[in-house]
């Protein structure tokens, strides 16, 4: 976050604080924040506000504007008629509106309509910005380090010695037969930080690590995309969008033909296949969890390695 956007947020914090201490019946209980805007799916703020008015902790919720309280229509009114039956009023200091009352009703419709209307607009802007970066190769996402890197003085990657030399050992361990915790386990015993700095690694890190053509000397970028109403999260793209690729951006630290041998092994091992563009676990040898009678078991891993 930055300066201007920490003060933008004290000062409507000070706002509401003062709007709800001129009230003299009014007890402020909790401030309830969330710094991303109301088009964000995860608001933990919003979220805690919602339990303590269930615990009957809270009587009136005052909020900025219904572009902050809400991240569409239909969340906008679910959430409305929630606090409704909880007895819970909203009022929305800035379109001057309050919940209960029954002329505000519809009113609050229109203006929440036009607050999704507004939130997709500037996702729109957001994705064509982005678009126009990649398509024109000046996105920064080109030049973003990675372990094994770092920026030279121009903002060009250049190799870390000694980091390159963990990279080549992981894509060769793991060419070998290794599994990811054997992986993690050789790395521990050779007292080697994670990307993080930390002394052990995720198994996250070394999958994210094997699965970066950046390593090739290559980058892709657009291989994840910003879903679009209503959940605004970002999903793997497989093919729904354009991908932009840049080759020999910088000095490679493995071949290509490792990196597609690599790839192709994590396919292999993977219990994972897609079918018609449907996830389905394969039935070979590589499934750590097998049908039992009377049994019902729930697969939640998606590769075992």
């Amino acid at each position: 976050m930055s300066k201007s956007q920490e003060d933008s947020l004290e000062n409507q914090i000070a706002g509401l604080q003062q709007f709800v201490s001129s009230n003299p019946e009014w007890t402020l209980c909790h401030t309830y924040i969330d710094q991303d805007s109301g088009g964000n799916v995860m608001r933990p703020g919003f979220q805690n506000m919602i339990s303590d008015c269930y615990a009957h902790d809270i009587d009136v919720v005052v909020t900025k504007s219904i572009s902050r309280f809400a991240r569409n229509t239909v969340d906008l009114l679910e959430t409305l008629k929630t606090l409704k039956r909880l007895g819970v009023d909203v009022i929305f200091q800035q379109e001057n509106l309050q919940s209960s009352e029954a002329d505000d009703d519809l009113l609050i419709s229109l203006l929440g309509a036009i607050a999704q209307a507004e939130i997709e607009s500037i996702g729109e802007s957001i994705r064509w910005g982005l678009q126009h970066g990649f398509a024109s190769g000046k996105s920064k996402l080109y030049s973003r380090k990675c372990y094994g890197y770092k920026h030279d003085q121009n903002g060009k990657l250049v190799i870390v010695a000694g980091q390159a030399e963990v990279v080549r050992h992981i894509f060769d361990m793991y060419l070998n037969g290794h599994s990811i915790i054997q992986i993690i386990r050789e790395l521990i015993s050779r007292n080697i930080k994670s990307p993080q700095g930390k002394d052990t690694w995720s198994k996250r890190a070394i999958q994210t690590l094997l699965c970066n053509e950046k390593y090739t000397g290559r980058v892709v970028v657009g291989k994840t995309y910003s879903a679009r109403f209503p959940q605004y999260k970002q999903t793997v793209n497989r093919g729904e969008q354009r991908q932009y690729i840049k080759e020999d951006t910088h000095e490679p630290i493995i071949g290509l033909d490792i990196f597609e041998r690599v790839q192709a092994e994590i396919a292999r091992r993977s219990n994972i296949e897609m079918v018609a563009g449907t996830k389905r676990r394969k039935n070979t040898h590589y499934s750590s969890k097998r049908k039992q009678t009377n049994t019902t078991t729930k697969h939640r891993g998606e590769m075992d390695v």
